[in-house]
């Protein structure tokens, strides 16, 4: 299947934005790329979730139940959120729906939810699910304090699993900075060998964000 899977250091880091700004960016270019969010905790009613933004951003058209199998309530992992409402979340099922999804577009992109090692199902993490996919996998971190550790982490995590790092997208998701941001990159780079392939400033709206992606982002994304 051809793709990417979008995996982030902790949550809260911006992997949607980011998700949602590659699916955009590269349907601007004219490639049919479709969006998954395999499972999705702490849904309110009356509020767009992760998943509906993907969903939209890849054209709107797929069923809601293929881009998102697993809608929760508690803002929980998702393991843990499904076991309290009695769910099941089920490896195989989530194969199925990406790989329908794979039928009906040329790539996907598929976002995880946390990070890598994230409690996916009653026996399984995200890491599982980005193993089974095959996918190449691209890291958003936080781009202050303490990503250097996390973003270094999240890739022998990766590479332990034999699974290839696209590069490292460094994501202000909150407004402000701090004095480490300049030199973070480098040092990510020079501690894994992986590039940072983008360092974005806070910018909420999907559209803007998609716009900030540097060209080099997207020519380092193929699908």
């Amino acid at each position: 299947m051809r793709g990417l899977f979008v995996t982030g250091t902790d949550t809260g880091v911006g992997k949607t934005e980011v998700a949602v700004a590659i699916v955009a960016g590269a349907r601007a270019r004219g490639l049919d790329v479709g969006a998954m969010k395999p499972a999705q905790s702490g849904v309110e009613d009356g509020l767009p979730t992760d998943a509906d933004r993907l969903r939209a951003a890849a054209g709107g058209v797929d069923p809601a139940e293929l881009v998102c199998p697993y809608s929760l309530r508690a803002p929980l992992a998702p393991a843990v959120a499904a076991r309290l409402e009695g769910v099941e979340i089920s490896l195989t099922h989530l194969l199925a729906c990406a790989a329908e999804l794979g039928r009906r577009h040329a790539a996907l992109v598929v976002e995880g939810a946390g990070g890598l090692l994230v409690p996916l199902t009653a026996s399984e993490t995200f890491a599982d699910l980005a193993v089974a996919l095959g996918m190449p996998v691209l890291i958003v971190a936080r781009a202050g304090l303490g990503t250097v550790n996390h973003a270094a982490l999240t890739c022998e995590a990766l590479r332990a699993r034999g699974l290839a790092v696209v590069g490292v997208v460094l994501n202000r998701a909150q407004a402000g900075a701090d004095p480490s941001e300049s030199h973070n990159a480098a040092e990510i780079e020079r501690l894994t060998g992986v590039r940072v392939l983008a360092s974005l400033p806070h910018e909420p709206d999907a559209r803007s964000r998609a716009r900030l992606l540097p060209d080099r982002l997207a020519d380092a994304v193929q699908f």
